[in-house]
């Protein structure tokens, strides 16, 4: 069932132009993530989508009624309301009703209006939906309901626009890049509500194994055109590297068949017949298939940066608080050559401190850290970079440095390294307030690169990234031979470039890992601990709506004792294969099958947890 057709739109600004005449469709049910490169327009497709912005030509037609819901990068709210009113002011007709229901809670004196908001309750099977909308807002860290969204944060604004479009279950909801902002529980979390609950999605996000576990279908505008594929992300590489191979070899013949016919045109044929007058016109054509090079960006550079010496930077019994929240609790550790180290840890547990508190943009509270003198860092903070007005992308970085030294007495200017991180020689005279937010995050990361630094501390540099630009960042950070610290919840570029991981546990407690995150993933699994279904059904105790009293039988009773041990075993099983992926050890020919595997277990496990759930219910009443 179609619920979205988008007809030949078009938009630019300016002199600019970002797309033409674009034509896709969206029908029930598809998992859609929408692939470009920055700048080229993706949230302006999202916005036109939305009914946010108009297009320049074409038009987009929605079936009658369909209830559509958007995450924009930014949410915008009233402050002075709280996050329940928030919440409630939804049109969702089964909201209002546990809104009603909630306040006959508050007066439990009133027993007709108890009676009246219960029996609504019952009419509208409001249980399960109240049990959930609690649940979203636990695992999205909204505990508090009552506090105003004026106190909340950037980022917990985000995560509170993330729990009023997954609460009001829309028809089709469109999502622009929702994994930001959220900590690596959340993700894993979020990719399974997908997985489990029938919601139509249209989206763009960088992170690839959300893509991977998420989409069923990937749409993605490379020069202008549109590619679907209908499949995960490892299926999209697979049939678009094919693609390019296809596209060299027609460029390749379109090249000979172009010598081939420039040679006759030189001869300068007098008789204009209609058969030559036809040749002429397909020398045209030819001639500009033959010059349409793809333009590909590869990282590949021996850099000559500043010789690091013995002593790289060292922590003796650090500790750190910001009143009563622990951030370091006597920590130390030794930083060694060339490691290359991830920080993970839930939101609120002190990754972005620690950072400030090694570059001495923040004190400790005791102990010592001691940084070596050949160290010169090279700091990437989530701030972004502030650009002076009417100042253009090259005067930016020629700011901060002129060239890169590299190997071999050769080196890579400031218009180079832009070229190398995807800004034309064009592009690179543009006014910088004319860049799209993931454009300026690679002009603040080329800026933080052309100082030449030896030790590179990156916080959250996947943020707003295309896949195509985070592809040449891992490539570049591949090649860097000094020392990395980076925070990021992009499990794919985690697995890619660190070696070991510092994994915060909240409370001052920071655990070294010797493993990346895949691999820390599969230890955490691999650890005798309580079932996370479990914990997952202790934390929804408190939100569960009276039910009747049930009772297993003896197969039921069966049934539930083995389902814990089957649910381990399959995560287990999980866990393994995206190993395997990350490690890049799936061969190109069994990435479907692998990819096929993979699915098949996730959908096995939703089916089991949801079982599981649905007998400790019964359980509950015994």
């Amino acid at each position: 069932m179609n619920y979205l057709s988008v007809e030949n739109i078009s938009k630019s600004y300016g002199e600019r132009v970002l797309f033409e005449n674009l034509s896709f469709g969206i029908n029930k049910d598809q998992k859609v993530a929408f692939v470009a490169k920055n700048g080229t327009g993706k949230t302006s497709i999202l916005n036109i989508i939305a009914g946010k912005d108009t297009s320049d030509t074409g038009q987009v037609v929605s079936r009658k009624d369909l209830n559509i819901a958007y995450l924009a990068q930014e949410s915008l709210f009233d402050h002075n309301a709280t996050i329940e009113e928030i919440v409630f002011k939804s049109e969702n007709p089964v909201l209002k009703v546990i809104q009603q229901y909630e306040k006959a809670l508050e007066n439990p004196d009133d027993a007709e209006a108890y009676q009246k908001a219960f029996d609504l309750m019952d009419h509208h099977n409001a249980w399960d939906f109240e049990t959930q909308y609690k649940q979203i807002l636990s695992k999205l860290k909204f505990d508090d309901v009552h506090q105003k969204v004026g106190k909340l944060s950037g980022g917990q604004k985000k995560r509170l626009g993330l729990a009023t479009v997954l609460i009001n279950k829309p028809d089709l909801l469109i999502l622009d890049e929702p994994t930001n902002h959220l900590d690596l529980e959340m993700i894993e979390w979020l990719e399974a509500f997908f997985k489990k609950e029938k919601m139509t999605l249209f989206m763009v996000t960088h992170d690839r194994y959300f893509l991977e576990r998420v989409c069923n279908e990937i749409i993605e505008l490379d020069n202008g055109q549109l590619y679907r594929y209908k499949g995960s992300y490892s299926y999209y590489l697979q049939k678009k590297e094919e693609r390019i191979a296809l596209e060299q070899v027609v460029q390749e013949k379109a090249k000979n068949l172009f010598k081939k016919e420039l040679d006759w045109m030189r001869r300068q044929p007098k008789a204009r017949t209609t058969k030559s007058k036809s040749r002429i016109d397909d020398f045209h054509e030819i001639k500009e298939k033959a010059h349409n090079r793809r333009i590909e960006h590869k990282v590949q550079l021996e850099i000559n940066m500043e010789r690091l010496g013995s002593k790289i930077l060292e922590l003796h019994k650090v500790y750190k608080s910001y009143g009563d929240l622990k951030i370091m609790d006597g920590f130390e550790y030794v930083f060694k050559r060339g490691e290359r180290i991830g920080i993970i840890g839930k939101n609120g547990t002190g990754k972005s401190s620690f950072l400030n508190v090694i570059t001495e943009k923040e004190p400790v509270d005791q102990g010592k850290v001691i940084l070596g003198e050949t160290v010169k860092y090279g700091y990437y903070t989530q701030k972004g970079i502030q650009a002076k007005a009417g100042q253009k992308v090259i005067e930016v970085i020629k700011e901060f440095g002129e060239y890169i030294p590299l190997a071999k007495g050769n080196k890579i200017s400031a218009g180079q390294l832009l070229e190398r991180f995807l800004f034309s020689r064009k592009r690179q005279y543009d006014f910088v307030e004319k860049l799209s937010g993931g454009e300026q995050k690679r002009l603040y990361l080329c800026a933080v690169l052309i100082q030449n630094p030896n030790f590179l501390i990156l916080d959250e540099p996947t943020n707003d990234l295309d896949i195509v630009t985070l592809n040449v960042l891992e490539n570049f950070l591949l090649d860097f031979p000094g020392n990395l610290l980076v925070v990021s919840h992009d499990r794919y570029f985690m697995d890619k470039i660190v070696d070991a991981l510092f994994v915060f546990r909240g409370q001052g407690v920071v655990e070294n890992f010797p493993g990346n995150y895949s691999d820390f993933r599969a230890y955490e699994d691999s650890k005798p601990k309580e079932s996370s279904v479990k914990k997952e059904v202790e934390k929804k105790e408190v939100f569960e709506a009276p039910k009747k009293k049930n009772q297993l039988n003896y197969n039921e009773k069966r049934e539930y004792g083995s389902l814990e041990s089957d649910i381990a075993k399959l995560e287990k099983q999980k866990v393994q294969i995206e190993s395997q992926f990350s490690k890049g050890e799936v061969a190109e020919d069994r990435i479907n099958e692998f990819s096929l595997k993979l699915q098949n277990i996730i959908d096995e496990i939703d089916r089991k947890e949801e079982r599981w759930f649905e007998l400790s219910a019964k359980v509950e009443g015994e």
